[in-house]
């Protein structure tokens, strides 16, 4: 079966770009810090990269993160809104915290306040829907009992990075923009009508041609198409399941649109914790069935 255009390839793409230890990622990450925070720091060697990824559970994954003047710094890509951002960043940055207690050797039990860099999580979107500018989402909107009094909160910042978005941090970020050139070509290829791999193939190309990061997509093309072109997109893979009859086992009814609501509530659970097993029993599915649904896979023996 061919391969085919995945989400994914935003957040691969944007971690390879801003999460890598090579001289030029630590340069653009430095630009991108200093274009969010009106800074002017020279040094790329200043950032302490604290990359984790598989935090926690297999789709719980950050992006980029770093220390810089006393600020533990969360940066992450999403191309789909997702309204538990702010549990989900508040458990990252708690492991962040222990592995920052653990290297500076602080004790929490000691009768001295142990000082911690304050946290910045900020999330770049760069999905379909419109969204505006740059808005908060609070934790406290996850409250089954509502409160309103702040002594419990932790936010997320999002910040969207679609074109005609917060042109002025693209205008100061180079390696930002170009990001965002990039994938808006694939888009536009897709929408256009043009095969996965050919939409694909065309902006890169296209990338080469217009140097793009210096030279980035020339220097590291095949992976970039890798990146494209290595999963299956997810409406695909409902339309396979479906055919294969994995779908027939989730017993939500057969209305237009419940086993797509099924699928996103299976993902949705298990990115917040919930067990492959208890899914299946809750949702009617088997484990095979909710094990490839949260892998982006399709059981091959279906």
């Amino acid at each position: 079966m061919a391969k085919k255009h995945q989400r994914e390839y935003r957040d691969r793409l944007f971690k390879a770009i801003f999460g890598r230890n090579t001289e030029k990622s630590k340069r653009w990450r430095l630009e991108l810090y200093n274009a969010l925070n009106g800074t002017s720091y020279t040094d790329p060697n200043a950032l302490e990269l604290n990359t984790i990824e598989n935090v926690i559970y297999m789709t719980m994954k950050n992006d980029v993160s770093f220390l810089v003047d006393s600020q533990m710094t969360l940066y992450e890509q999403q191309s789909t809104p997702n309204p538990n951002i702010p549990l989900r960043g508040m458990m990252y940055f708690a492991k962040l915290y222990q592995k920052h207690l653990t290297k500076e050797r602080l004790n929490l039990l000691s009768t001295q306040l142990v000082k911690i860099p304050s946290p910045q999580f900020i999330v770049f979107y760069n999905g379909s829907k419109e969204k505006p500018d740059r808005y908060k989402l609070p934790l406290s909107d996850a409250f089954i009992r509502e409160n309103k009094t702040g002594d419990f909160e932790w936010t997320a910042t999002i910040i969207n990075i679609n074109q005609n978005h917060n042109t002025s941090l693209q205008k100061n970020c180079k390696a930002l923009y170009h990001y965002v050139q990039y994938v808006s070509r694939v888009v536009a290829n897709t929408r256009n009508g043009m095969e996965n791999k050919d939409a694909v193939e065309e902006a890169v190309e296209w990338a080469i041609a217009g140097e793009l990061l210096d030279g980035y997509f020339k220097e590291q093309r095949a992976e970039v198409m890798a990146m494209s072109l290595t999963e299956f997109d997810l409406e695909d893979s409902i339309r396979t399941w479906r055919n294969d009859g994995i779908a027939e086992g989730i017993e939500i009814g057969r209305s237009e649109g419940k086993e797509e609501k099924a699928i996103e509530d299976a993902r949705s659970f298990y990115a917040n914790g919930a067990s492959i097993e208890l899914i299946a029993k809750s949702l009617g599915m088997t484990i095979e069935q909710v094990k490839a649904i949260v892998t982006s896979e399709v059981l091959e023996n279906a």
